[in-house]
């Protein structure tokens, strides 16, 4: 049976609660709520404001991890500051999930490239999430959807260098690319595992640029927004994400599709699928 994806031109805030409400899927007991913080600079990404009527409504904790690299998100003090001045802790409460270690241990056994993943250990807290992504490009990724929130944004610091280093945290940025990719993969279905599928996905089409939401000096947005999407499957979101770019009649689309197929972004989506988390075959229900 395909997986239901559902679909809005429309992007606004309403849209937004209306689609999640349209995925049907309740998210029981402590709900965290993975958002991307925006690095210092980055002009791209989706501003709390957005969000805060479907986080309101869901009434959960918004939750992140600290980065591995150099920036304003590489400790917990500087993290705390930076979302204090994008205005995420004027509207929510917000957890950054590996403060304090030691991290959460999870395993992959059927991992190929990596059999555990390390993520902030306050993923213990929550019972359920819903996942809000901003899709885009990523400068190493390709993209940056569902399945990256999952793997890199619920990783521990720790965890993001063990994922890029497919293992080897002293190499974590020279490692084999594909493999790379399909670390982040596997990384994701532990998340997935661990939560039992007590997740809802939501991706938004906007600020499209060739460049994630990690980057402090990120190139404006290539081509037209989309849409928002919504579903429990992040191999689906993901891939009707990705389809709908190709789809797109916008001359800037070939940008972020070059940035997207030098990266073999799409990869990630195929040892997702076979990672068992999702599916490539979806409905697209639009709205």
């Amino acid at each position: 049976m395909k997986s239901k994806v559902y679909f809005s031109k429309e992007i606004s805030s309403e849209k937004v609660l209306e689609l999640f409400k349209k995925v049907g899927k309740e998210l029981g007991g402590k709900v965290a709520i993975k958002v991307h913080s925006g690095e210092e600079g980055n002009q791209n990404f989706l501003k709390p404001d957005f969000w805060k009527k479907i986080i309101d409504y869901v009434n959960g904790t918004v939750v992140e991890c600290n980065t591995a690299y150099e920036g304003m998100r590489d400790t917990t003090e500087k993290h705390m500051k930076l979302m204090d001045k994008h205005m995420w802790t004027k509207y929510f409460n917000v957890d950054i999930m590996d403060s304090e270690g030691p991290d959460m241990e999870l395993e992959i056994p059927d991992g190929k490239h990596i059999t555990k993943n390390f993520v902030g250990k306050n993923l213990k807290n929550y019972d359920s999430m819903l996942v809000l992504s901003h899709f885009k490009g990523h400068p190493m990724g390709g993209y940056g959807g569902a399945i990256k929130q999952l793997s890199i944004g619920v990783a521990s610091s720790y965890g993001k260098k063990y994922i890029h280093g497919v293992g080897d945290t002293d190499n974590f940025w020279g490692s084999d690319h594909d493999s790379f990719l399909a670390s982040m993969a596997e990384a994701a279905s532990s998340v997935v595992k661990y939560l039992d599928n007590n997740i809802v996905y939501i991706n938004v089409m906007m600020n499209m640029s060739v460049d994630c939401d990690c980057c402090a000096v990120a190139e404006d947005p290539c081509m037209k927004d989309i849409g928002i999407l919504a579903s429990t499957d992040p191999v689906a979101i993901d891939k009707a994400c990705l389809d709908l770019v190709y789809a797109s009649d916008d001359p800037g689309r070939d940008h972020l599709i070059e940035r997207i197929e030098s990266r073999n972004g799409a990869y990630t989506i195929d040892v997702a699928e076979k990672m068992k988390i999702g599916s490539k075959e979806y409905e697209l229900i639009e709205l």
